[in-house]
């Protein structure tokens, strides 16, 4: 996304796809990007569609919102006429429970190679509590 501003990016992630993607479904928004740091932003509210059955934020939800975070980063900063960026490992910690709210999910690259990319994402509660710890791989494919 070259030659991009912040703003068009943000407008982009937030409406790329159609309205049934799995991001929207749990209203994850993008908030933030720092083009010069490479990080990206974007919070979720935890409320009972995200819940697993003790009231609490489901894994899985937060490992949707780690891999949508991930896989977003790695496709901005790459050229996306000639290329894709795909998840092909997902490790996630999960180290505190979260029952509503807001989490918010900040994503940066570990290691950002030619083909493969390697970013941690961390997704904090209003405290700045860690909630969760995940890495993620992405290769990237040519078109």
């Amino acid at each position: 996304m070259k030659g991009k501003t912040k703003e068009e990016i943000l407008q982009f992630l937030n409406s790329w796809g159609n309205d049934i993607t799995l991001a929207k479904t749990l209203e994850i928004k993008f908030i933030d990007i720092d083009l010069e740091n490479e990080t990206l932003t974007a919070t979720m509210p935890v409320q009972p569609k995200v819940h697993q059955p003790f009231g609490i934020l489901h894994g899985g939800a937060s490992c949707v919102l780690a891999e949508t975070m991930g896989s977003s980063l790695s496709n901005i900063f790459i050229d996306g006429t000639k290329y894709y960026g795909v998840g092909t490992n997902i490790n996630s910690n999960h180290l505190r429970s979260k029952k509503d709210g807001i989490v918010t999910a900040v994503a940066r690259f570990i290691r950002k190679g030619r083909t493969m990319h390697v970013s941690e994402i961390e997704i904090r509660d209003e405290k700045d509590q860690l909630i969760n710890h995940t890495t993620m791989t992405n290769n990237i494919i040519n078109k």
